[in-house]
């Protein structure tokens, strides 16, 4: 469990530590435009791969998928590092992304095969810890990496990022090549490559549609004249007809990819709601918490996931204290309702930030957002186990897997367009705001602008590294000024800067309280799905069992 639970760290880590390294990516390869290639790449082949390699594992053994997993981890951030070019990253990424899900579909599924179902939570609760751990450590850990510090004689930079992977890769192969036991599997296996394929491109091209459409396929628009509104309409058609085309597929063949069967399943199909629902309302507490502490705290984000500290310690005390209680009961439902209602209650508190909140507001309601949360995903897992046998796990766990990820995806899109939306209603046209205006007569702060009636443009405008960089230009061109006109000139720039950061604050923080309002009340969803599961008691271990062997 220990080389388990590290091979899984590593997805999670890279998750949040690739963030801190895109800036100086694209500073050395000059690639703004294929910026978003190098996240998306990730994510399909991650999306794609984990209910894939949920149904190879059932078929070929959990041991072996996890090591092909772990393996094909490690080379991918081996060649992502040593990556020459942009499009070489960006192929490393998408090979280092099927190496994540397969390893993402194996490590919570492995434990269903290693210990019986009542043994499960603490274990489960474990793991929400380590993703708990990543997203505090990748971040500071990608700052740092990235600002050129000496290791054993090196200088680090942003392809440290990738190569740290692979010691920690070699060591979890390594115990689990030795430790771990050899789990059941199909004695002829029989593989589904039409389902697969289909599901593959489905998956694929819902992950186009919603994530960065508009910078990945900047180039069709352009050329072609089409909308993006066009390109989605199209996207969704091909999302549908893989989609029908999967299902038939899956009704006539001897080992689908994903049982059809799953869906007759009430908790199943319960389960699956609360885990999209969950899935976006945690992605969403998360990104724009972290985007309120940049904007309104003037933090660098580094110092925004670091605020992020009482919600990460809240998830996972609650996650171990969860997974004991589990443990020793043998009942889930009740702690899976009580974290439900607790995240919905917390996220609607979240609205009562506002720019005059101090620190210490919003670190008491992140306590209850992590304390939740913590309790109510770790059981998703454990609840899904619970209702289908040993041979079946993989397909099972993997799908929840699949479902939560979704809802964090498209859940991101559509707060992406509430908030910027959202901005825009409430600052109306900033063309003649006085500090816009200073900027574009200055050339060298002019070129930090971009389109004005974009959101994205107005706060990258309010970032604190983006305002320094514009304050320090300002100095440099009154540096030859007499005194008094150099600090008139300065104190003047300074009251337009903080005028031009009160009005966008303030629509920012109005807008993500309808993020707020939209995640609670999708959580809240979760609530109320959630209390139609029909729960059965958790069976106890009895003595030395491994339940997959």
């Amino acid at each position: 469990m220990v080389s388990v639970m590290a091979s899984l760290f590593l997805v999670a880590l890279d998750q949040t530590i690739i963030s801190t390294a895109l800036g100086k990516i694209v500073e050395e390869f000059d690639a703004f435009s294929s910026l978003a290639w190098v996240v998306t790449a990730y994510l399909i082949t991650t999306t794609i791969t984990t209910p894939i390699a949920g149904k190879f594992s059932d078929m070929f053994g959990r041991r072996l998928m996890i090591l092909i997993g772990v393996t094909i981890f490690t080379v991918g951030s081996l060649l992502s590092g040593m990556s020459g070019d942009i499009n070489q990253l960006i192929l490393s990424r998408a090979f280092q992304g099927i190496g994540g899900g397969v390893i993402t579909a194996n490590a919570f599924t492995i434990i269903g095969d290693l210990f019986a179902a009542r043994e499960r939570g603490r274990w489960q609760g474990l793991i929400g810890a380590v993703f708990g751990i990543a997203s505090i450590i990748g971040p500071l850990l990608g700052g740092f990496l990235t600002e050129a510090h000496q290791i054993f004689g090196w200088t680090t930079d942003w392809r440290w990022t990738f190569f740290i992977n692979i010691p920690v890769g070699i060591a979890a192969f390594a115990i689990i090549a030795i430790f771990c036991p050899p789990l059941k599997h199909e004695n002829k296996p029989k593989i589904d490559y039409v389902g697969a394929g289909l599901l593959a491109i489905a998956l694929a091209t819902l992950v186009l549609a919603v994530d960065n459409t508009d910078k990945i396929f900047a180039d069709l628009l352009t050329n072609t004249g089409m909308s993006l509104e066009t390109l989605r309409i199209i996207m969704a058609g091909i999302v549908a007809a893989s989609v029908a085309g999967f299902i038939a597929v899956e009704r006539h063949v001897k080992e689908p990819i994903l049982q059809l069967s799953f869906f007759k399943n009430r908790n199943f199909l319960i389960l699956t709601g609360i885990a999209m629902s969950v899935g976006a309302a945690m992605l969403g507490s998360i990104l724009y918490l972290t985007q309120f502490n940049q904007q309104v705290y003037n933090a660098s984000p580094t110092e925004s996931g670091l605020m992020l500290l009482p919600m990460i310690g809240g998830l996972m005390a609650a996650s171990i204290g969860i997974g004991q209680l589990v443990s020793r009961t043998g009942s889930y439902k009740r702690f899976m309702i009580g974290g439900l209602v607790v995240s919905a209650i917390a996220i609607a508190a979240l609205t009562t930030l506002t720019p005059t909140s101090s620190f210490l507001h919003e670190a008491i309601i992140m306590v209850f957002v992590g304390a939740g949360i913590g309790t109510a995903m770790p059981l998703m897992n454990v609840a899904v186990q619970n209702e289908f046998e040993q041979k079946d796990l993989g397909v099972a766990t993997s799908s929840n897997q699949l479902f939560r990820g979704l809802g964090s995806t498209i859940g991101t899109a559509i707060f992406g367009s509430m908030l910027t939306i959202g901005i825009t209603a409430s600052i109306g046209n900033m063309n003649n705001d006085p500090y816009i205006q200073t900027l574009k007569q200055s050339p060298s702060s002019s070129q930090q602008i971009g389109d004005v009636n974009d959101a994205n443009t107005l706060l990258n405008l309010n970032m604190p590294q983006t305002k320094d960089k514009v304050k320090e230009a300002v100095i440099s061109s009154t540096a030859q000024l007499p005194t008094p006109a150099k600090e008139a000139a300065l104190k003047q720039f300074t009251e337009k800067q903080s005028a031009y950061s009160t009005k966008v604050v303030n629509a920012f923080t109005e807008s993500i309280h309808h993020i707020f309002i939209v995640t609670s009340s999708i959580m809240a969803v979760g609530l109320l799905l959630s209390l139609a599961i029909k729960e059965r008691t958790l069976k106890a271990a009895t003595a030395s069992e491994t339940p997959g062997e």
